[in-house]
């Protein structure tokens, strides 16, 4: 079966400067699934990329979570909400903090470290902190394992990739046509490496992560971050 798939363009601008991300959509006989979905308020902005790519919104029939963090969440309620047939879905590890079942790991994080902030950079991790008690949490319908093959974008499978935070999951064509790396992985200076080290969880298994990702030797990594590398 050949590799389907579409990659997004979403353009957002913080404090002046431009930023994008790249989530991806694999396709298959019985509809499209979206891999992360940016921050909240980019339903618009998802629906108008998925229309420039041919693919109507109302043919999405799941949404994959790689992890927690609020540029690949922020829109779930939103997609959930005008799209309720839409099924979440999300690794076993990750499921409790995206439901809110469990403190989110990237909003405890901000809290420990908001009193060793320098008095100038207090507000900015206030920010951050609010950001997250303000992330609508989304129950997933489906929890995700490693290993576990779907049809979906040619075939592919799921892939455990910890480290960024402890469920982090990527995505690989059976054929090694594309990965999906979340952030397990981001394109800098033609290489992969690792997001936002200072973010990482746990540096150890992110580190491990990478390795195993690029052992498997895929012909395009599909980095949210930084775009497209090819092999």
């Amino acid at each position: 079966m050949n590799a389907r798939y579409e990659i997004l363009d979403l353009k957002y601008i913080f404090g002046g400067m431009e930023q994008h991300i790249y989530p991806a959509v694999l396709l298959g006989e019985d509809g499209a699934v979206l891999i992360d979905c940016g921050y909240p308020g980019s339903l618009p902005m998802i629906e108008a990329q998925l229309q420039d790519h041919g693919i109507d919104p109302r043919s999405l029939t799941k949404l994959v979570l790689t992890h927690q963090d609020d540029d690949h969440t922020g829109a779930a309620a939103e997609l959930k909400e005008k799209y309720p047939d839409i099924q979440i879905l999300a690794s076993c590890e990750e499921a409790p903090y995206i439901s809110g079942e469990r403190k989110n790991l990237r909003l405890q994080q901000g809290e420990d470290l908001q009193e060793q902030l320098p008095e100038d950079q207090k507000a900015f991790g206030e920010q951050f902190c609010q950001r997250y008690r303000d992330l609508v949490p989304v129950l997933p319908d489906i929890l995700l394992h490693s290993g576990d093959r779907f049809d979906w974008g040619g075939g592919c499978e799921i892939l455990a990739t910890p480290g960024h935070t402890p469920g982090h999951i990527s995505i690989r064509a059976l054929d090694g046509e594309y990965m999906v790396t979340g952030d397990a992985a981001v394109l800098e200076g033609g290489a992969l490496t690792i997001a936002n080290p200072e973010f990482c969880l746990d540096m150890e298994a992110a580190e491990n992560s990478l390795a195993e990702m690029t052992r498997r030797e895929c012909r395009r990594y599909i980095c949210y971050h930084g775009g497209v590398l090819e092999r």
